[in-house]
């Protein structure tokens, strides 16, 4: 690739160094969003791709937490069911679609869109998978409809990625409680970082999870989104971003749930 294009792709900072969560974690705790990159002299990056990750490789993840594994892959409609079955042996329980939007284009070059989750919903179900979707609120009472069509068990990223600022009260973030609530959506409490400017406590991203927490409990999980690819804030502390979590869930059972007993019926324990 040329020296010129190569400059047209974004990189991402590394990530912080997380520092000891302050309260302990019951058993068997869950992170539910990471991602593992690279390192790229092995694992060569896209070229055709929005941004440049750090080298963020299993071995270091790892070396972050402490945890059983599970895994969300990216595949288009070509795959074939026999490589979805070897995934599911090797520990993969779902696959993450891309339908953010910004200007009218999908957000992410390379990410795989909504439809094809409709070709491969067959293969998906026959796995017990579920879809992960990259939505923005704004549109998910369009897309609703959409993922109940498909009839795949589907998890909605980071609370929707709102920004804060539009408020709790939205039509887009009130879809989203409203399928939490009736059980016919599953969400991430992740991504605080990126509702929020307002490193490194996000106050105004609080409501936006004290809200879900309220809808169902037994529908949501919590994650980390280690390493933050394309930040655009400061760099998050993974530590810190779990205390956020125990201060904003007081319940030590709801905070159980949420980070233990949700995981296993989800990803298949």
């Amino acid at each position: 690739m040329p020296e010129a294009e190569k400059r047209d792709i974004p990189g991402c900072p590394p990530p912080r160094e997380p520092t000891p969560p302050q309260v302990p974690l019951p058993p068997n705790a869950c992170d539910t969003h990471a991602h593992v990159f690279g390192p790229a002299t092995a694992f060569p990056y896209a070229v055709d791709r929005s941004y440049t990750p750090p080298d963020a490789p299993l071995a270091k993840y790892l070396g972050m937490l402490d945890t059983r594994l599970r895994g969300v892959a990216v595949a288009d409609a070509s795959t074939p069911a026999a490589t979805l079955r070897d995934w599911h042996e090797r520990g993969v329980r779902g696959l993450r679609f891309n339908h953010f939007f910004r200007g009218g284009q999908l957000h992410y070059r390379g990410g795989v869109p909504l439809d094809d989750a409709r070709k491969l919903a067959g293969a998906m179900r026959d796995l017990g998978w579920h879809m992960q979707l990259w939505v923005d609120v704004k549109d998910l009472p369009e897309t609703a409809p959409i993922l109940a069509a498909i009839g795949l068990p589907v998890v909605i990223d980071h609370m929707g990625r709102t920004d804060a600022r539009a408020g709790t009260g939205s039509p887009g973030f009130q879809s989203l409680v409203r399928l939490a609530g009736e059980g016919k959506a599953w969400v991430k409490l992740s991504g605080a970082h990126r509702l929020s400017l307002d490193a490194p406590d996000y106050p105004d991203a609080k409501p936006f999870h004290e809200a879900l927490v309220r809808a169902n409990p037994e529908r949501l999980v919590w994650g980390t989104d280690w390493p933050h690819p394309r930040i655009e804030s400061a760099m998050p502390d993974a530590g810190h971003l779990l205390d956020l979590f125990t201060e904003w869930t007081p319940d030590a059972a709801i905070r159980r749930r949420i980070l233990v007993d949700n995981p296993v019926a989800l990803y298949d324990f």
